[in-house]
């Protein structure tokens, strides 16, 4: 559902998914350290392609405030680790 003059968590999906495949998945395919900072929904968006969470369950899904979240890849992105800081 989309808030009055906002993004549905579906708008903000299809925005922050092609971003992170053009712009961050290639730096982190060559080793690169990657910093993101953004608000709840982006970060559920993005949670959501990375750990394969499906609509219904990261709703419920709690983002600390200011609590970086680690992530830990292979050499084909596949998660290794997740953890907080």
């Amino acid at each position: 559902m989309r808030p009055p003059n906002g993004e549905s968590l579906a708008d903000t999906y299809n925005r922050v998914v092609p971003y992170y495949k053009k712009e961050i998945e290639p730096k982190l395919k060559v080793g690169q350290n990657i910093l993101v900072v953004a608000h709840g929904n982006s970060l559920r968006a993005l949670i959501m392609y990375l750990e394969g969470i499906g609509k219904k369950e990261i709703v419920g899904f709690e983002i600390p405030t200011a609590s970086p979240r680690l992530y830990v890849f292979d050499s084909n992105l596949n998660i290794k680790s997740v953890n907080y800081l």
